[in-house]
């Protein structure tokens, strides 16, 4: 197999195979234009412990385009980390805009917790500290939520996907989004699986499922997109 060049501050590949070009992306078209607040956590979140698990900043700044043009006012996020995308979120909604975040890790929300206060949209977040698949579902008992988000963000448990996918389809309206990251998982997803860390292998079995059963999904409109470590943006039609 070729040698693919180490990632910035990432365990993983660079999708693109090529750490200048990446390079090149961020540095000339994302970081001049990234938000002060959202840069120190980005920052403060790479010497967290396991900060790759952090939202890509490239990643980052196409959901804000997606906010903006969705004119997204309630969204769900499951798996929340130290919130760089929380805070994108909060950046990107009007006023009265809501937020619900579940993530099991609290401490961790808490390392970006001070950048949310400073911003001023801490109001905008309900966060929920416990595994995402109860809170779904008792959303869904209450049919005042069904179809009302505007946009979900899912960043969390690879393996639970298509189980998320399966109850947020119900809580985003349609013509809402859905949008899952990590779907390439630095391009582990079409590796020979021998050639992957055997610590990896689960990941990547996991994010084949989820990419098979989303393009098939014919409730939704789908662009894989290979941003970050992979975007999957969703449509919903149905």
């Amino acid at each position: 197999m070729e040698n693919i060049e180490e990632p910035m501050d990432s365990n993983f590949p660079v999708i693109l195979q090529s750490e200048k070009l990446a390079k090149y992306i961020v540095e000339t078209a994302v970081y001049p234009r990234e938000p002060q607040l959202l840069k120190e956590l980005r920052e403060l979140t790479q010497n967290y412990p396991r900060g790759f698990m952090g939202t890509n900043p490239e990643s980052g700044q196409l959901m804000s385009i997606l906010l903006k043009l969705l004119n997204a006012k309630k969204t769900i996020e499951i798996g929340v980390f130290t919130g760089y995308s929380l805070l994108l979120t909060a950046l990107n909604i009007p006023l009265d805009g809501k937020i619900t975040a579940i993530d099991i890790d609290r401490k961790a929300y808490e390392v970006g917790l001070p950048f949310i206060k400073k911003a001023g949209v801490e109001h905008k977040i309900d966060f929920i500290e416990s595994p995402a698949l109860p809170i779904l579902d008792k959303l869904l008992q209450d049919p005042s939520n069904l179809g009302t988000y505007d946009f979900a963000f899912i960043d969390a448990d690879k393996w639970s996907y298509v189980k998320y996918h399966e109850r947020l389809i119900n809580l985003v309206k349609v013509g809402g989004l859905l949008v899952y990251d990590d779907t390439l998982l630095g391009g582990f997803v079409v590796w020979p699986e021998q050639d992957v860390e055997a610590s990896h292998r689960p990941y990547r079995k996991a994010l084949i499922e989820v990419n098979d059963a989303l393009a098939t999904d014919p409730r939704v409109e789908i662009a894989l997109a290979s941003v970050g470590d992979g975007l999957t943006i969703c449509r919903r039609i149905a």
